[in-house]
């Protein structure tokens, strides 16, 4: 098999995989002379978007879609009947090299289907990086795929070379994996995760005393780990998911949990559903993940026991909003920073804004459009110098109709 015809098969196979954005890790340029490939701000292909907007190109691919476990949301498992294909260590390093001396790619995210067993694999992925690192001088971005249980100096060789590790839990519950994906160990995945924490947190105790040390610290995945689950392959409500998303965080310090809407496989089995979630299900996910990190909601205050899907016409923090409308409406030009995160329409950045703005002058409504605020959706929730909503309007039912973006009127889930 020639390598284009490889190369469409396991770019292909990979598209599946969310947790690829790039971000977080330490910037270093080709243009100091010592090497080749850089992790700045570049052109190319855009694969995904790092949190402060930069448009990350990436080359995502396989080192194989051959794999020995039978997931059955996979569409690359031991059953399915797709056409194979395997990469050499040194296939995917010219690639990479080749791919970003045209332009193309700032990096590579490299994931593998389980062959022989999880040392072997690992061995395979974090060749292509030591190859790529200490023979070409590749200073690019790397983001490895970790193998649960993988042997710990294969996890520690991974992480000298990888700007990002991740490990998939791919289920919200231990249950769901084990009807869907048998072969794989929820307990494992969880070990390498925590083993990951544990190295990562000693290369930043190692970092804080570098400063003093004649010995450079190891480096470790400066980026952190992150992980990815598979929404709407079982019946796992909205508040499963962002209860174990919030467990993960505390747990492991993840950087991100990725979500990734079921996608209908051929010749799926029955135990999966018929059709894909919406789209949209998966978009409230990161909203409500977002909440959480940013601005300081509990999950009991997203999701709970009585609501625990998260509603798909409107995004949760204007749906929480809605249910406290007592908590408004709210006098910008006094409120606290805490408070301010929690009107609909105000994000981090708009706050810090507003608050710096508030410090030599009253914020009046003509305002907001400069500190980019978006009106509609603020005004029937805040004071102004120059403005206060009828308490009439903000206790009104329709409040809510009229708060909806258009499209979602219409029906459509954008």
């Amino acid at each position: 098999m020639n390598l284009q015809r490889k190369l469409e098969i396991l770019a292909d196979a990979a598209k599946y995989d969310a947790s690829c954005a790039s971000s977080g890790t330490e910037l270093r340029d080709s243009r100091d002379g010592k090497g080749l490939g850089s992790t700045a701000p570049g052109m190319g292909i855009c694969h995904s978007y790092a949190p402060d907007g930069r448009c990350i190109s990436l080359l995502k691919v396989l080192l194989t879609n051959a794999c020995n476990y039978d997931c059955l949301y996979c569409v690359n498992r031991a059953s399915s009947n797709v056409p194979r294909a395997r990469f050499t260590i040194d296939e995917v390093v010219r690639l990479t090299i080749d791919f970003y001396r045209r332009n193309y790619i700032e990096g590579l995210f490299l994931s593998s289907g389980i062959i022989r067993s999880a040392d072997y694999t690992m061995e395979q992925v974090v060749a292509v990086a030591r190859k790529l690192r200490e023979e070409h001088r590749f200073r690019g971005y790397i983001h490895l795929k970790t193998i649960p249980d993988a042997n710990d100096a294969l996890i520690t060789e991974a992480g000298k070379y990888a700007d990002r590790l991740s490990i998939n839990i791919e289920m919200p519950e231990e249950d769901s994996l084990a009807k869907l994906a048998p072969e794989k160990d929820a307990r494992a995945i969880r070990r390498t995760m925590g083993r990951l924490r544990l190295k990562l947190d000693e290369a930043k105790e190692a970092r804080k005393a570098d400063a003093t040390a004649r010995v450079r610290a190891p480096r470790f995945a400066p980026a952190g780990q992150t992980t990815q689950m598979i929404v709407g392959a079982d019946a796992a409500s909205d508040q499963t998911i962002l209860s174990t998303s919030a467990n993960l965080y505390g747990s492991y310090r993840l950087k991100r949990v990725y979500y990734s809407a079921f996608s209908p496989i051929p010749d799926a089995s029955r135990a999966l559903p018929l059709s894909a979630p919406p789209l949209m299900r998966e978009h409230r996910l990161y909203q409500a993940d977002w909440l959480m990190r940013f601005y300081g909601f509990d999950i009991s205050e997203i999701v709970d026991a009585t609501n625990p899907m998260l509603p798909l016409d409107i995004d949760p923090k204007l749906a929480w909003a809605l249910r406290h409308r007592d908590r408004f409406p709210l006098d910008i030009n006094r409120a606290s920073r805490e408070e301010l995160l929690r009107v609909p329409g105000f994000g981090t950045k708009a706050v810090d804004r507003i608050l710096s703005a508030r410090r030599y002058t009253s914020i009046r409504a003509a305002d907001l459009s400069r500190l980019h605020v978006p009106r509609n959706k603020a005004l029937p929730f805040i004071v102004l110098a120059d403005h206060r909503q009828s308490p009439k309007a903000l206790e009104s039912m329709t409040l809510a109709e009229q708060l909806k973006p258009k499209a979602v009127q219409l029906g459509f889930g954008f």
